[in-house]
């Protein structure tokens, strides 16, 4: 029987189907791991399943019954895929798991930026709309999807997604490839300025690497609309966030939304933290991708890299 630890299962949460993997083997697991205790809780297992939890060269030294890296994500920057190689350790990842919750995501934060539904319902919880002798209210303007273009910086999947609801409402859809290999027969492909000068939203799908970080500056961000939208549900880095807190606070586009950080999670000095009109940026705790259903997937995909190593063992 496998011996396997999922080392940070907090990151994952309550979900029903842990069963899956437990009837694979023997299954152990922490809510969280600190460094120091990485060596310790993975000594003896065959299988070691983590999401954020670094498995380096120097750990996978010391745990030789290691057979399978199981990653509870899509990228793998955690794991020294060398070493792993060069030692015979498999290591797995999953892709795919969590399309339709971000991109459900997405819409919340672009629908609240943009309908402002917090300035409404406090005007009515406040006693304000009780008073006023009107039937309706005018505060705070906003403006229709329909018949604006909406730039995807990164059309994986994810961006493939919430491309077809953005259509839904009637909006123009544009890319830009972050490879420059990218095309696509249903989307005109823009360089990124042109994306920037034209698009009255921008939402970031990409991957964070050396041809994304630090993708859009404060130069980047003076090329938008005043009224547009940025909105970054791929990385954080993607964004820098000290001239995004500057573009903001100069008024440069209309508001921001972010569900990723370059520090997660995010520091207390933050100058995102400290704007001076809070409600131009609407910031998430990383968990767009985090639906009951997506998490429940997550699982059984890990549970299946488990099944298809084990198959291979006895083969």
């Amino acid at each position: 029987m496998l011996k396997i630890v999922l080392l940070d299962g907090g990151t994952i949460g309550k979900v029903n189907n842990f069963k899956l993997i437990a009837k694979l083997g023997d299954l152990e697991i922490f809510d969280a791991t600190e460094p120091d205790q990485v060596v310790e809780r993975c000594s003896g297992k065959d299988v070691v399943i983590v999401n954020k939890v670094e498995m380096d060269a120097r750990v996978m030294k010391q745990l030789p019954d290691l057979r399978l890296i199981c990653v509870a994500a899509t990228g793998v920057n955690n794991v020294d895929l060398n070493f792993a190689k060069n030692n015979g350790i498999e290591v797995k990842n999953v892709s795919g798991y969590s399309t339709d919750s971000v991109a459900q995501l997405t819409f919340t934060m672009l629908l609240y930026l943009v309908n402002k539904p917090y300035y409404y319902d406090h005007y009515v919880k406040s006693g304000a709309y009780s008073r006023s002798g009107s039937f309706t209210h005018h505060g705070e303007p906003y403006w229709e999807l329909k018949g604006k273009r909406m730039g995807i910086i990164g059309l994986g999947t994810i961006g493939r997604q919430v491309a077809r609801i953005a259509e839904s409402f009637g909006m123009e859809v544009v890319f830009y490839s972050t490879t420059g290999r990218n095309n696509h027969i249903s989307y005109k492909r823009f360089d990124l300025d042109d994306l920037l000068k034209s698009s009255d939203v921008v939402a970031i799908h990409a991957p964070l690497n050396n041809s994304t970080r630090d993708l859009i500056t404060y130069e980047k961000i003076k090329l938008m609309r005043p009224c547009a939208i940025l909105l970054n549900l791929g990385r954080g880095g993607i964004i820098n966030e000290k001239d995004l807190a500057k573009a903001l606070n100069d008024n440069l586009i209309g508001a921001a939304g972010l569900d990723v950080l370059e520090h997660e999670p995010i520091k207390p000095d933050s100058p995102l933290l400290k704007l001076y009109d809070r409600e131009k940026i609407l910031i998430t705790p990383h968990m767009a991708w985090a639906s009951r259903e997506s998490r429940e997937l997550l699982v059984e995909k890990i549970a299946r890299n488990i099944e298809m190593f084990q198959r291979d063992l006895t083969n």
